[in-house]
């Protein structure tokens, strides 16, 4: 069974930085797509982007320039570091990951908590 755990978020003002970690138990991030998303208040969860087995990542037109994913391979981590923020990036960020295709599409029946990231002055 997969578990994952995201950490990191907090409250931003608009300009700053933060870095999320996603950690796994039950897979193996370097052998599969991980991919980021975020959900707002009353709208649906979307993809911020993700990196797959060979390292190559992709990202969503708009967080790209901003946001930078990466992965630990020796401690199994990912990593979404987030500069430039704006109020609009405000939501609850997650992880999760497996084949490239469901993880390009967050087709997964299971989350993590996520963490909240909250931009504002």
């Amino acid at each position: 069974q997969v578990q994952l755990v995201e950490s990191g978020g907090g409250l931003v003002q608009p300009g700053g930085s933060l870095r999320l970690s996603c950690a796994a138990s039950g897979l193996i991030f370097s052998r599969n797509a991980v991919g980021w998303y975020r959900q707002a208040p009353g709208k649906q969860r979307e993809v911020v982007g993700l990196i797959n087995s060979a390292g190559s990542t992709i990202y969503a037109d708009s967080v790209k320039g901003r946001f930078t994913i990466s992965r630990d391979n020796a401690k199994n981590t990912v990593y979404l570091r987030m500069n430039s923020l704006k109020p609009e990036d405000t939501a609850r960020y997650y992880c999760n990951g497996g084949d490239y295709y469901y993880t390009l599409r967050g087709d997964f029946t299971s989350w993590g908590q996520g963490t909240q990231v909250t931009v504002s002055s």
